[in-house]
C-alpha cells in the first residue's frame, strides 16, 4: 500500500484497531499505525497533514 491508497488503509485500520475511534486519533499516533502496517510500502517522510486528514476521515466512515 502506498500513502494514496487511503481506502484500503482506512480499512486495515479498522480492521485492526476496532477499539480505537479514529475521530479522536492524533496525526502522530495515525502516521505510525499506517508505517506498521505489513503491507504498506511507501516512504514514510512522503506523508502530510492532508494524506492523514483524508485517510482519518476514511477510517471514521469504516468505523461507523
Amino acid at each position: 500500500m502506498l500513502w494514496t491508497d487511503v481506502f484500503d488503509i482506512a480499512v486495515e485500520l479498522a480492521d485492526l484497531y476496532p477499539e480505537i475511534d479514529p475521530q479522536w486519533i492524533s496525526f502522530p499516533d495515525l502516521h505510525a499505525k499506517v508505517v506498521q502496517l505489513a503491507d504498506f510500502d511507501d516512504d514514510p517522510q512522503k506523508s502530510n497533514e492532508k494524506i492523514l486528514e483524508a485517510i482519518q476521515m476514511a477510517w471514521i466512515e469504516e468505523y461507523e
